[in-house]
């Protein structure tokens, strides 16, 4: 399952943080990191979660699986697109919950994505977003490895066997759930880091 939609512009909340805006990723060397607690890691998966843009997300992944016959293998008719659907909202809904609140809390990591905006090489923000799949920041700011990702996806890619059909809870499908869950939050990243240049640019310029 590709979950994509809802952790897009949910992780564009750090971008209104004040300490965050402009070249985020030198905050931590520059100027006191804000403090990072239990409650604001619920917070945060409290407002992903109950986006609206979740049910979007839901509907892209169940629609993609649908089109692709790809897991969660429910099948093709109109029962299955409605199974899927579920699916995703789980999908999504875990995944928030064991990487963004459980993991990030245990190991005091903060979720959120921190943009490095205008000043630098195309090249190197698409890079800096998509390596931020690996690596995360802890709660005082300094980088450090991912483990809200990694283990947040394996631990929601094991609990999507509660609720897979049969044919998508083998060995090498949860596998692949894990390993697309991990990359999906590097790629969702380059939203969050040039679509603030996109609707100031283009968006703001035609209006």
């Amino acid at each position: 399952m590709i979950c994509v939609c809802a952790p897009i512009f949910a992780q564009d909340a750090a971008q209104s943080d004040p300490a965050t805006s402009g070249h985020a990723d030198s905050v931590s060397r520059t100027q006191s990191f804000p403090s990072r607690t239990t409650r604001d890691n619920w917070a945060n998966f409290v407002h992903e979660t109950a986006s609206p843009l979740t049910l979007g997300g839901g509907t892209f992944n169940a629609a993609f699986s649908q089109v692709t016959n790809t897991d969660p293998k429910y099948g093709v008719n109109g029962t299955a697109f409605g199974k899927r659907f579920c699916a995703s909202l789980a999908d999504i809904a875990s995944q928030n919950f064991f990487g963004d609140f459980v993991v990030a809390s245990a190991l005091h990591e903060d979720p959120r994505y921190f943009r490095k905006g205008e000043g630098y090489s195309l090249r190197y923000r698409a890079g800096y977003a998509i390596s931020r799949a690996l690596v995360i920041r802890n709660y005082n700011g300094r980088n450090t490895f991912n483990f809200d990702n990694v283990l947040g996806s394996a631990l929601s890619a094991g609990f999507s066997n509660l609720y897979y059909p049969a044919a998508s809870r083998t060995s090498s499908a949860t596998l692949m759930h894990f390993l697309i869950d991990v990359a999906d939050n590097g790629f969702v990243n380059l939203a969050p880091e040039f679509w603030p240049d996109f609707r100031r640019k283009v968006l703001r310029r035609r209006h």
